[in-house]
């Protein structure tokens, strides 16, 4: 490297202020940035549906009807001090995990064959055409008849509820992959579970993790309704015969209590898990901003 490359270079390097420039940088007023956060805005929006609650509430006056929120949180609060509702709540928590993990692996099967060979690409597409539009709580008699009463049968419509979903979107995501980022696998000799592990997968996380989310609310609200069937016929259950147990008993605030506890969990898994995983994954590789 010659003397007037360095000299031009060293020039080059020296700040804005030695040559007479003036880099001005307004800072944003405090208004602004706490309006910045996400977590503010949503707050906010959590606090107007609150208000509006107790608003209605109150004016209609009508407990049997719609409680205001003070009193579901009355009850929400009765019932998790008596270990009532969080009992439930494992209880339903419990099932829920079984049947989407199972359900995520299954997903994950079907369509590693699916990526992998012509006859599975036909399968998914069959499969998913035909049962993805049937609703999971139509399967319930079936399940019924199968499998009895009990946490069999309400996997089962759990699994029908996030198969399909995880591996349409799954398969989506991997089709979307550029050929280029192929290329790169096949330059590397990547074959199989590496090439779908190494390549395909990360190329693919936005979608799967959208199927992901999409495959825990339908389950989340498969397994309500399922509840509500199951803890009728055979008394027991998670949040959906809290629910139910409590609508017969016409208390209606407890009732509220427990739809708060189904929106309070969604909440917390949406917000603090996926979320989680979201800035550990496709924000962190640059996928997403």
């Amino acid at each position: 490297m010659t003397r007037a490359t360095i000299t031009m270079r060293q020039q080059a390097a020296k700040p804005a202020e030695a040559s007479g420039e003036v880099v001005l940088v307004r800072e944003l007023p405090l208004i602004q940035r706490i309006w910045a956060d996400s977590f503010v805005r949503k707050s906010c929006i959590v606090l107007l549906l609150a208000v509006a609650w107790q608003a209605y509430g109150y004016f209609l006056d009508n407990p049997l009807l719609f409680p205001t929120l003070s009193d579901t949180v009355q009850s929400f609060m009765d019932s998790i001090a008596s270990g009532v509702l969080l009992d439930r709540a494992w209880t339903s928590l419990q099932v829920l995990l079984i049947g989407y993990c199972v359900g995520i692996v299954i997903a994950a099967v079907i369509t590693i064959l699916a990526i992998s060979t012509q006859i599975g690409t036909d399968f998914l597409e069959v499969m998913t055409a035909m049962f993805n539009p049937l609703p999971a709580i139509a399967l319930l008699p079936l399940a019924l008849i199968w499998f009895g009463l009990g946490t069999t049968s309400i996997v089962f419509v759990l699994l029908h509820s996030v198969v399909w979903v995880v591996a349409l979107n799954t398969q989506s995501g991997f089709m979307a992959v550029s050929q280029t980022l192929r290329m790169v696998g096949r330059n590397y000799e990547l074959t199989g579970l590496r090439y779908v592990g190494r390549i395909l997968i990360p190329a693919a996380f936005p979608s799967i993790l959208t199927g992901l989310k999409i495959g825990w609310a339908f389950a989340w609200r498969t397994l309500i309704a399922a509840e509500l069937v199951f803890g009728v016929a055979s008394g027991k259950g998670g949040l959906g015969w809290f629910i139910f147990e409590n609508r017969n008993l016409l208390d209606i605030p407890a009732v509220f209590a427990g739809l708060l506890t189904v929106i309070i969990i969604g909440l917390l898994v949406e917000n603090f898990v996926f979320k989680f995983i979201e800035k550990r994954t496709v924000r962190r590789w640059g996928m997403q901003s």
